[in-house]
C-alpha cells in the first residue's frame, strides 16, 4: 500500500544490486547479510532492523527498485535467480501475476491500506469551492484540470485507482468514465512520487493540482513531516473512492538463504516491526496485537466499505483493462 507513502524519499531511486547466483543451495551457517527488495517508498523506521541483526547475526540490506509495478516486473524477470532474498511490495493488484511466475516460495499479508483520492483543503477553501465527494464529481466541469493520477501500467496506486473505478462503475461502464476524466483534463504522472510530491498542491511540491490519487493514510504523514508543527493535516480523503490494498512479504524463489529469509519474514510480521509501520510506512499492520499510534488513529482513513476486486479477476482481465485504458488516455 502503497505499494507507496513516506515523504522522505528520493525521486526515482532505481538501484537493484545483484546479491545472488543461479545456485539454489543453502548452507547451515547464517549469512552476514540478507537482502530485502522493496519499492522506492519503503522507508522503515531508523534502526528497526538492529534487533533482527542482534538475534540472527545477519544485517538487513534494503534494495529499492522503482514503484511497485516496476519492482515486481523486475523481480519476475529474475524469478528463480533473484537479486535478493525477501520481497516487500507485492500487493493484491499484482498477486496473481507473481503467482503465475512462481516468484515466491511463500508469502504472507504484511499490511493493509487504501488507495484513495486526496485533496488540498486550503485550495478549495480559499476559492469557496466544495471539494468533490465521489468518482462522479471528479468528472464535473467544476473540477476540470484539477486531478492528477498515476500511470496504472507502472504504478501500484495508479492501478489501484483504475481498479477502483472498475469496481465502482462495472466492467462495461468504466471506460466511459475515463473518457469523461480525459475530457475533464486529468493529468497522468508516471508514479506516486511525481504525482504527490511534485504535481499535487497540498504537499511538498506545491504543484497546481489540488486532487491526487494517494492513500487513506497520507493525512497523518502530512502532520508528521510538516516543516512547521501543525495540529491537523492540510489534506483530506474522499472516502468513497478508496480501493482496498493488501501488501504481502515473501521469500523469493531461488534465494540462497531460505532460512534467514524465513526469519526476516517472521520479524516483519512480529509486533515491534508491525507497530513501527503506521508512522514510517503509513499502512495498517496485520498483526492484531500491534497498537496504533494516536496520530494514525486520528487522521488515517480506513473506510468501512472499501472497493475491492478479487485477485483472480484482476489477473484474468488486467491486460485487457490496461489496453483499454491506453486506448482512452494515450
Amino acid at each position: 500500500m502503497k505499494s507507496a507513502r513516506a515523504f522522505l524519499i528520493t525521486l526515482f531511486v532505481v538501484s537493484v544490486t545483484a546479491c545472488s547466483s543461479s545456485s539454489n543451495t543453502s548452507t547451515d551457517a547464517t549469512p552476514n547479510e540478507v537482502t530485502l527488495l522493496a519499492y522506492d517508498a519503503f522507508t522503515p523506521q531508523e534502526g528497526i532492523f538492529d534487533a533482527f541483526t542482534a538475534a540472527t547475526g545477519a544485517k538487513v540490506k534494503v534494495v529499492t527498485g522503482g514503484d511497485s509495478g516496476v519492482l515486481i516486473s523486475k523481480a519476475i524477470l529474475t524469478a528463480g535467480t533473484p537479486e535478493g532474498d525477501v520481497l516487500w511490495g507485492l500487493d493484491n493488484t499484482l498477486l496473481s501475476r507473481a503467482q503465475k511466475a512462481e516468484l515466491l516460495t511463500s508469502y504472507e499479508p504484511v499490511d493493509t491500506g487504501d488507495i484513495c483520492v486526496n485533496y488540498d483543503k486550503q485550495w478549495f477553501a480559499s476559492r469557496d469551492i466544495a471539494p468533490p465527494t465521489s468518482f462522479e464529481d471528479l468528472a464535473l466541469p467544476t473540477y476540470k484540470n484539477l486531478l492528477v493520477v498515476q500511470d496504472p501500467v507502472a504504478s501500484s496506486p495508479g492501478l489501484g485507482f483504475l481498479l477502483g473505478t472498475i469496481a465502482h462503475f462495472g466492467v462495461d461502464k468504466w471506460q466511459n468514465y475515463w473518457k469523461s476524466l480525459k475530457e475533464n483534463g486529468v493529468r497522468v504522472s508516471p508514479d506516486w512520487t511525481s504525482a504527490y510530491t511534485i504535481d499535487f498542491s497540498g504537499s511538498s511540491g506545491k504543484g497546481k493540482y489540488p486532487l491526487v490519487v494517494s492513500y487513506g493514510s497520507s493525512p497523518p504523514a502530512e502532520v508528521l513531516y510538516a516543516e512547521k508543527p501543525i495540529d491537523t493535516p492540510p489534506t483530506a480523503v474522499i472516502e468513497s473512492t478508496c480501493f482496498r490494498q493488501t501488501e504481502y512479504v515473501g521469500a523469493l524463489r531461488g534465494t540462497r538463504n531460505p532460512n534467514v529469509a524465513a526469519k526476516l519474514i517472521s520479524y516483519l510480521l512480529d509486533v515491534p516491526f508491525q507497530e513501527s509501520m503506521p508512522l514510517s510506512l503509513f499502512v495498517f499492520p496485520v498483526n492484531k496485537k500491534a497498537t496504533l499510534p494516536d496520530l494514525f488513529t486520528k487522521f488515517a482513513v480506513a473506510p468501512k466499505n472499501p472497493l475491492i476486486l478479487e485477485p483472480a479477476d484482476i489477473e484474468k482481465n488486467r491486460d485487457a483493462w490496461l489496453n483499454s485504458w491506453r486506448d482512452i488516455i494515450l
